[in-house]
């Protein structure tokens, strides 16, 4: 796993805020959370496993890996970093976030903002709440925006994009894709991550999980009916994908929707009011 999808035009819900201290008991950590995102911010170096893809932990990076998702952790002595354990809402517009980065020039405004969240965490969750929200839209900006637009794209990227969109509801594999975009499996695979940033099954699967969550949104499809149009007909596996990729159950992502439809809640409106007129202006 490279990236996820995540949602944040809506607050966390946070569950826990703290420092993480790890080393002394064991150099490796093996564990998932079910039901809820994982923010990090390390000092450290280390190893981390995300769903069976390796990754990098050096200091000034930052980590966000979602709900159900294995992670494996190899330490190099004592560690520790800042945590948040939060939900998000499936509203809104999904972005596509690294799940690990470089914080760059915007490290020390991320270490103030978790900083600030820790220290009025628990007795003010709603300020914590605040805090973590204009630093996650931090890091959500960290990285330019991948695009689907195909002008000036690699004519076999552009062939590979469409083929992709017209057979989202069927089995596909990336030679059969290559070798109908007229290229062989490693071109493509080389060509579409330079144009895209990411690999031809990270695209395929940012598409199905983007098509799904319209589908369970904007219409009143049976969620059988929309799995099996975005090509993952077991329920359990299409479960399992909007879990990880979009946050949530395709149950409580319809259900969220139709609250989102008939009345946001008060408490949510005035978080947002205090975060859009307070945290985020004082922090951009």
């Amino acid at each position: 796993m490279h990236t996820v999808l995540v949602h944040l035009d809506e607050p966390p819900a946070l569950a826990a805020v703290g420092i993480g201290v790890h080393g002394p008991a064991g150099q490796v950590d093996e564990f998932l959370l079910p039901d809820l995102w994982q923010l990090h911010l390390y000092g450290y170096e280390a190893d981390l496993t995300v769903n069976g893809t390796p990754h990098q932990i050096r200091p000034s990076r930052v980590s966000l890996v979602p709900p159900g998702t294995e992670v494996r952790y190899r330490y190099r002595g004592r560690s520790e970093h800042l945590y948040v354990h939060l939900r998000l809402s499936s509203a809104g517009t999904p972005r596509r976030v690294p799940v690990i980065q470089d914080a760059g020039p915007e490290l020390a405004l991320l270490t103030t903002q978790l900083r600030q969240a820790l220290a009025v965490w628990p007795n003010m969750a709603a300020r914590a709440a605040a805090e973590v929200w204009a630093a996650l839209w931090r890091v959500a900006q960290l990285a330019p925006p991948t695009t689907r637009d195909t002008q000036g794209a690699h004519p076999a990227v552009a062939a590979a994009m469409a083929l992709i969109e017209t057979r989202l509801a069927e089995p596909l594999t990336v030679p059969e894709i290559a070798k109908a975009a007229g290229i062989s499996h490693n071109h493509l695979t080389r060509l579409f991550r330079a144009a895209t940033g990411e690999t031809v099954v990270g695209y395929i699967r940012a598409r199905r999980m983007e098509r799904a969550r319209h589908f369970l949104r904007a219409t009143t499809l049976t969620i059988p009916a929309v799995a099996a149009s975005v090509g993952i007909p077991d329920l359990q596996a299409f479960n399992k994908a909007c879990r990880r990729e979009l946050g949530a159950a395709p149950r409580t992502i319809r259900a969220a929707q139709i609250t989102t439809d008939d009345a946001r809640p008060a408490a949510s409106q005035g978080l947002r009011q205090e975060s859009i007129n307070g945290l985020v202006k004082g922090h951009t």
